[in-house]
């Protein structure tokens, strides 16, 4: 991963990060940061103990505070910093939520994509953008895995909500010649996602707790399961790509192309942390698409990227690093 940050060169570049205190954004601001980058990071809600992120994670970015939904804001920060990069990862991402309020869903993930698109439409800063999509916008597909041409489907709030934002991003690309290209990323596991109600997390607290694990679904479900370092990776590696005129108005699947069931997913964390629990097998989830995963043959052959983690050694990384915070609280960087 150093090699990669390190062709990058982007040392001094200047970056604006949109939900950079979420689970990826953290990940991106580190190696952004790493790799000697400038990083402006928008957060909308302060946190004043920030447990799973230490503090060092934010030190030596400039935070603002605000939200996607001030276009006036937006276009400040871009022009004041001289922003020539934006990763925009900020979202309501929690898919119960969305279902539960779809307009404040919308109003984050839709209403937030096109002001940030537009403000990056009129500065004369800024030389590529990198949206993130989802799995999701796909919606229930026949073909499998699926690739970039695949028509989007979504069916529910949060889906819709990642298909809109896609469609609108390279909508702006097409017309106006903006920098842009969306990801479409499988689910990001790792150390540092504070979603308890996400598999990956919510099944290592309960071994950790020394309770069963819980899976809302009958376990069926297939899905892409990626390692969020990977995913940081690929993010660096297309947002240069668009510097360098490679590529710009297209989709790019992110994905390990290494689909598990939910249920097989929890027996390999269990396996990882060495527990012999029995998941409880709820089968109450509803609007599931039961497969779903990924072709990432275009991040291969146009990025040069490909995931350096395995779903072994990552979900290892990831049992040792919750361990380390909830058992003993300390928190180390992984």
């Amino acid at each position: 991963m150093r090699e990669r940050l390190e062709e990058l060169d982007w040392a001094g570049a200047s970056v604006l990060v949109t939900g950079a205190t979420g689970f990826l954004g953290g990940w991106l601001l580190s190696l952004l940061r790493e790799a000697g980058a400038g990083v402006v990071a928008l957060v909308r809600d302060s946190v004043v103990q920030d447990h799973l992120w230490p503090s060092a994670r934010i030190d030596g970015a400039t935070c603002v505070q605000g939200s996607l939904e001030d276009l006036a804001l937006l276009e400040r920060v871009l022009n004041e910093h001289e922003i020539s990069t934006v990763m925009h990862v900020g979202a309501q991402a929690i898919v119960p939520l969305a279902n539960r309020n779809p307009i404040a869903t919308f109003e984050s993930n839709i209403r937030g994509t096109y002001n940030l698109l537009e403000a990056c439409r009129r500065s004369p800063w800024v030389k590529a953008v990198v949206v993130a999509s989802s799995d999701k916008a796909y919606g229930e597909q026949s073909e499998l895995p699926t690739p970039e041409e695949a028509p989007l489907l979504a069916r529910h709030p949060y889906d819709i909500s990642k298909a809109c934002a896609d469609m609108i991003t390279l909508g702006y690309a097409e017309t106006y010649g903006l920098p842009a290209c969306v990801t479409r990323c499988g689910n990001l596991y790792g150390p540092g996602d504070r979603n308890w109600s996400r598999i990956v997390p919510g099944t290592i607290r309960s071994i950790i707790d020394g309770t069963r694990p819980v899976v809302r679904s009958d376990g069926s479900p297939v899905r892409d399961y990626l390692y969020v370092g990977d995913a940081a990776a690929a993010y660096l590696a297309l947002a240069g790509a668009i510097h360098a005129g490679r590529v710009g108005g297209e989709a790019f699947n992110i994905s390990d192309e290494s689909p598990v069931s939910v249920l097989d997913l929890v027996g390999e964390i269990l396996e990882a942390a060495g527990s012999s629990l029995e998941p409880l097998v709820e089968s109450r989830a509803t609007s599931e698409i039961s497969r779903q995963f990924l072709s990432a043959g275009r991040a291969r052959e146009r990025l040069g990227w490909k995931p350096a983690t395995s779903r072994a050694e990552g979900l290892g990384r990831t049992v040792s690093w919750y361990r380390s915070w909830l058992e003993r609280g300390v928190v180390e960087t992984p």
